[in-house]
Order: structure tokens, then C-alpha cells, then sequence
């Protein structure tokens, strides 16, 4: 008899094997299938790539995970993000990474019965806030910006800001996008035209790169800045909570490696007292999945939320039961796994359709590109 009693636990997930991975191209979002020798097949997207190269390299990435078993998530994205030295990192492999990441744990969900928060510590509310909302709206940038701006520049801003704060109220969330389109000059005059409290946060106030930037930003503003969706992994999120000078994290769980990563930069952030407001746009498969882990973390402030735009999330191919309070709260994401129902069939016919992308891009008034 053995007496370990670690050697007397049945783990049954000890059997199951990945063995297919099926890849769906429908503008603008890659949709990830993992298949199982269980039956259970679990579901992922890549999205603000190139659908083609990401489509690729999933479909070559399954070199990697034929075979294994799916409940080792953690081995396998390290096994995927290491797997070549001078990929590592870079946009396309950890967007098409956090497609996999999603699917895998959609996969041990629902080999356990069990919505993916309960797999992640547990919920740590019983609500989500989200926007945007009648309690809750962000305003983007009206126009694109100089390098410096002139009064009517920064009046047109106040202005869209003005009548936000009229549309929730004084008790409402009114959050401004920068969307990096503001230089650091124009948004330091911005900020002077505003008081401290106008806005719950303004998102991206830089590009990313040089976080000097940032810290002179931060040294000039005293309005919370939010930042982190263009930032992937705990290794480039670090920084701004070194140098305290963001306020709030905003990962993109597509963007980031998926929810494996995302629950880690959670972690990282909190032992800095700085809460998430994740950004997403995304599909069902993407919203659920960062849903997942703000229902498992302490300190969390609002969530992006576009269930109903089938720019991101195209219409028909998959559900997810939500409904919205009148606080502007969502309940927790269902389950067992991520909770979204896909609709292959549907999701097969509109990938056999021709599939495009057009690079987006911006210009200023003399012609020159711009930050967008």
C-alpha cells in the first residue's frame, strides 16, 4: 500500500491529449478550435493582427502542442513563447499565443464543469462595472492632433468631454481616449483645461516606447492616466509600475498572451495598489475571457465592453447570456469554461467567404503620418 498520499489522488485530466487545432479567418478576427481525445474542444481568437501570418502561425504553432495534455496551460505557453528566440515577444506570436491560451482554458472548464474564474482563485466579486453604459462612456479623440494644439483644438476636447459628464451625470464614469493621438504637448494643454476630477482616467497618453515620456507626462498631469493595451507580457508592463507613472492597467487579454498572462499581470499590478481597466474589443470568445479573470482579482476598476459591435464581434457566430443592471454591472461570465457557444457551422460558411484586410493607418493636415 502506498502510503504518499500526493500518489493516491486520481487526476482525471491525466489522459487527454490535444489532437487537432482548426484555424476560422473571418475579418477581422482569427477564431482558434482546440480539439481533444475527450470530445471537449475549446475555443480562442487572435484579433488586432494580420488575420493571415497569425492564421499561419497558429496553424504551425499545433507542431508544439500535438499530443500534449491541455491542462498543463502554464508549461505550454511557455513552451509556445519560448519555443523561438528572436520571436519571442513580438505582437504577432503573443496575440496568436493568447488565442491558444483561451482556448486551452476553455478546455479544462469544461473537463471540470466549471466556469474559468473558479479554476483562477475564485470570484472576487459578484458584479462586473463596464462601459459604455448610460453610467459610463468614454470620449475618443475628436480628430487627429499637431504636435501642439491651439485653443480651439483644446475647447473642441472639452467640449466632448462637457457633454459626456452632462449624459451620465455628476455620479457617472466619463474616461477620455488620447488613443496616443494627442502628443505629449497637446495633452499636457489639455489637462491644464480641466479639473482633476472631469475625467476617471485619460487612456494612452503616449506611445509606447519611451517611458520617459510618461514620467513627464505623469509630472505634469494630475489626472489619472491609464495606459497598457498596446504593452504585452509582465516584461513591458513592469515598467510603468517601476517608474509610477500610470495610475491604472489596461491589458488587452488578446493582446497580452491571454489569460494566463493576464491573471499575472494582475498580480504584478496589485503590489503596486494599481487596479485594471482592461481594454477589449474583441469577440465573445476574447470579451468572456477577460471577463474571467476580473472576476477573480482584488483590485479592478471598469471593463471595455462591445458585445453588440460586430466590427469586433461578428454577428452570428457566437453567445454569450449577459444583461446589464441598472449601476452598469454585468454578472459574472457563465460557464462551464469560457461560457461563449460557437456556431461552427455558421462560423465554417462565413470563413469560406473571401477574406480581406486593409492596414489602417492616419495623417496630419500636411500629409505626414501620424500617430493614431
Amino acid at each position: 500500500m502506498n502510503d504518499n498520499p500526493g500518489a493516491q489522488v486520481v487526476d482525471r485530466a491525466a489522459a487527454i491529449r490535444i489532437t487537432a487545432l482548426r484555424c476560422y479567418w473571418v475579418n477581422p478576427v482569427v477564431f482558434v478550435k482546440i480539439e481533444t481525445n475527450r470530445g471537449i474542444a475549446g475555443w480562442g481568437d487572435i484579433k488586432a493582427v494580420h488575420p493571415l501570418p497569425a492564421k499561419a502561425l497558429a496553424e504551425s504553432l499545433f507542431e508544439l502542442l500535438d499530443g500534449e495534455n491541455p491542462t498543463r496551460i502554464e508549461h505550454l505557453w511557455q513552451k509556445l513563447y519560448r519555443s523561438h528566440r528572436d520571436m519571442r515577444g513580438g505582437p504577432l506570436l503573443t496575440h496568436t499565443i493568447a488565442g491558444i491560451d483561451m482556448a486551452l482554458w476553455d478546455i479544462v472548464g469544461k473537463l471540470h464543469g466549471v466556469p474559468v474564474y473558479r479554476l483562477l482563485g475564485g470570484p472576487c466579486r459578484d458584479r462586473i462595472r463596464v462601459y459604455h453604459t448610460p453610467r459610463a462612456v468614454k470620449v475618443p479623440p475628436p480628430g487627429m492632433f499637431e504636435h501642439s494644439s491651439n485653443p480651439a483644438d483644446i475647447e473642441r476636447i472639452v467640449a466632448a468631454i462637457r457633454a459626456a459628464r452632462q449624459r451620465v451625470g455628476p455620479d457617472g464614469a466619463v474616461m477620455f481616449d488620447a488613443h496616443c493621438a494627442l502628443p505629449p504637448a497637446t495633452l499636457i494643454q489639455l489637462a491644464a483645461a480641466l479639473k482633476p476630477h472631469d475625467v476617471l482616467f485619460i487612456e494612452e497618453p503616449a506611445v509606447p516606447g519611451n517611458i520617459e515620456v510618461f514620467k513627464r507626462l505623469k509630472e505634469a498631469i494630475t489626472i489619472p492616466l491609464a495606459t497598457g493595451e498596446r504593452d504585452r507580457t509582465i516584461w513591458e508592463m513592469v515598467q510603468y509600475l517601476q517608474e509610477g507613472c500610470i495610475d491604472i492597467l489596461q491589458p488587452d487579454c488578446c493582446h497580452t498572451g491571454g489569460i494566463t498572462q493576464m491573471k499575472k499581470i494582475a498580480t504584478l499590478a496589485e503590489t503596486y495598489h494599481v487596479p485594471l481597466a482592461p481594454h477589449c474589443t474583441a469577440s465573445y470568445l476574447g470579451i468572456a475571457a477577460s471577463l474571467h479573470v476580473v472576476a477573480s482579482i482584488p483590485l479592478f476598476l471598469i471593463h471595455e465592453f462591445y458585445p453588440d459591435n460586430h466590427g469586433f464581434n461578428p454577428k452570428g457566430i457566437g453567445h454569450m447570456p449577459w444583461q446589464l443592471d441598472r449601476d452598469g454591472m454585468i454578472g459574472l461570465p457563465p460557464g462551464p469554461g469560457l461560457g461563449v457557444d460557437i456556431d461552427e457551422k455558421h462560423l465554417q460558411k462565413r470563413a469560406r467567404e473571401p477574406q480581406t484586410y486593409r492596414w489602417p493607418g492616419a495623417r496630419l493636415g500636411d500629409g505626414s503620418v501620424a500617430d493614431y
